[in-house]
């Protein structure tokens, strides 16, 4: 029975790295299914994603043989086993309105996603949750209590051998120890006004600006507040005639969309990280 595997590596460019990773998965039983690659000329890294099959070797095996291939080029690569969902845990706060969407995709096999966990500092979602099934934990959060708050989060991801943290409108920020913990595997999402409208209500300030474009940001969580490496953006156009309330349900839409399209493009290992900024072989 073949097993599907995702290949991932980033590596300094050279010429023959594609030659040279075709020829080592053709030697171990591999059958190349998908594969794309792309060369930042800027960095002079060359990023690479193979979807293959694999009935010789098992996943160990595999990793074993590569470690020792991938030297040479300076890889660093991944191995991934695709006949798993990723296991996630998810944040939330008041605003469901992504962690709505993700559940039904989820449930709707829409997202390859084992959500193992939902994580909030209010408890308005305990029976959502319980509809799916998924294990509601209720952190309060106050300036006292953030740290032990933390550690207990980083419990419950590190529990559930989560490889997945989603901030699906999760308005607490995180600290730079929690962050560095979670690199390259947590995903923010935030409206895009910012730095133009910060603080409470941002919707109201646009309005009264008079926006004309509604915009979501999908990222990965860094110490740098809204600043990590991006993932996914999309706009929605507004004109004279939109309330307040309707900016609000077209931003709500727009979060929950490129959110969506984040997650899944990271649960397929279709992101790699350059730099400051990401690789998306879609």
């Amino acid at each position: 029975m073949n097993h599907a595997y995702i290949l991932t590596l980033s590596c300094p460019d050279r010429r023959g790295i594609v030659h040279a990773v075709s020829g080592f998965l053709f030697e171990h039983g591999g059958n190349i299914e998908e594969a794309a690659q792309y060369n930042d000329a800027g960095t002079g890294l060359f990023f690479m994603r193979v979807q293959f099959a694999c009935d010789q070797l098992t996943h160990a095996e595999l990793s074993t043989a590569l470690k020792t291939f991938a030297e040479p080029f300076q890889m660093d690569w991944r191995l991934h086993d695709t006949t798993e969902p990723m296991r996630a845990v998810i944040l939330v706060s008041k605003e469901g309105h992504c962690l709505n969407d993700l559940l039904f995709r989820c449930k709707s096999g829409l997202l390859a996603l084992d959500v193992r966990a939902i994580v909030s500092n209010h408890r308005e979602f305990y029976q959502l949750a319980a509809s799916y099934n998924i294990p509601f934990h209720h952190l309060p959060v106050t300036a006292a209590t953030k740290a032990q708050v933390e550690a207990r989060q980083l419990e419950i991801i590190e529990s559930e051998g989560a490889e997945l943290v989603v901030l699906a409108r999760y308005m607490q920020i995180l600290s730079n120890d929690l962050c560095n913990k979670l690199a390259g595997r947590a995903i923010n999402i935030h409206h895009s006004f910012l730095p133009s409208f910060k603080g409470a209500k941002p919707y109201y300030q646009a309005h009264d600006r008079g926006v004309k474009l509604i915009g979501a940001t999908a990222h990965y969580v860094t110490g740098d507040l809204d600043e990590g490496p991006i993932i996914e953006q999309d706009v929605a156009r507004a004109d004279h005639s939109k309330t307040v309330e309707d900016l609000t349900a077209m931003g709500r839409d727009t979060e929950s969309q490129v959110l969506a399209r984040a997650v899944k493009w990271h649960s397929e290992h279709r992101v790699l990280l350059n730099g400051h900024k990401t690789v998306i072989f879609k």
